[in-house]
């Protein structure tokens, strides 16, 4: 596989670098405006910006910042490219032009490229189908460096939730005098340290609870499963695809 990363220097894109090159990549090129700080990877070719980006590749994987969001569409869009959107905290306009794109190019989207994260919505939905009275809460935490709060894996969870809870409201954190009012589904956002991610849904009643967990031990799974989308795309037509459509 040919692959070009945007935000090839940052961590997550050096991981996914290492990881397609272990994987056997025939070729991995970038766009970074950054300097390369790991040795290992200082030779692979990468281009300040998509106007000077390397095109001959089959699929674009993004893990940079989703400002850069208009100018990887549009590059996406030019070469016909595949397109991965590892990257979390669009804005509603981006989201709405990402799904314009997916009408022209197959397109991977999802908050969270963990198999386990995804097993966890499909739980939590179950769990709070289950238990319509549970009151619900969500705690995600991550390394101090994360910028978007709350975490789109978070947001994923809770726009879940709302599927089978159609009158909740999301309420991001908690602050005020007030007691809480029965639809709301509640994120707390921790930040601290060098936490690769823990989302935690908690549904309470007033005799049980349940909490299901999901922690994350090594960044590389977000790799693995960026790299597992790249392969699916390749071959897929134009259209928005998320982990749902990769796991059976």
């Amino acid at each position: 596989m040919k692959l070009l990363i945007s935000g090839l220097h940052g961590h997550m894109g050096s991981l996914l670098a290492r990881t397609a090159i272990a994987d056997g990549a025939k070729k991995i090129v970038g766009v970074d405006q950054a300097p390369c700080t790991e040795r290992e990877l200082s030779d692979l070719p990468c281009a300040a910006s998509f106007d000077g980006a390397d095109a001959d590749v089959d699929c674009i994987v993004d893990f940079s910042h989703h400002s850069l969001t208009k100018d990887l569409l549009a590059f996406a869009l030019s070469h016909k490219l595949p397109l991965v959107l590892a990257t979390t905290g669009q804005t509603e306009e981006e989201k709405a032009a990402i799904k314009d794109a997916a009408k022209e190019i197959p397109v991977f989207f999802a908050p969270n490229y963990s198999i386990g994260v995804s097993l966890l919505v499909d739980l939590a939905k179950r769990a709070a189908k289950a238990l319509p009275g549970a009151e619900i809460e969500i705690i995600e935490r991550h390394h101090d460096r994360k910028v978007d709060a709350p975490s789109g894996t978070a947001l994923a969870l809770a726009n879940s939730l709302c599927e089978v809870r159609p009158d909740s409201k999301i309420v991001p954190g908690r602050t005020g005098d007030g007691k809480r009012e029965q639809n709301e589904i509640v994120i707390h956002s921790l930040r601290m340290g060098n936490l690769a991610g823990v989302h935690e849904v908690i549904l309470g009643t007033n005799s049980q609870t349940i909490t299901l967990k999901h922690e994350v031990h090594d960044r590389g799974v977000f790799a693995e499963g960026a790299l597992a989308a790249a392969k699916f795309l390749v071959e897929k037509a134009p259209g928005l695809y998320d982990m749902h459509d990769l796991i059976p």
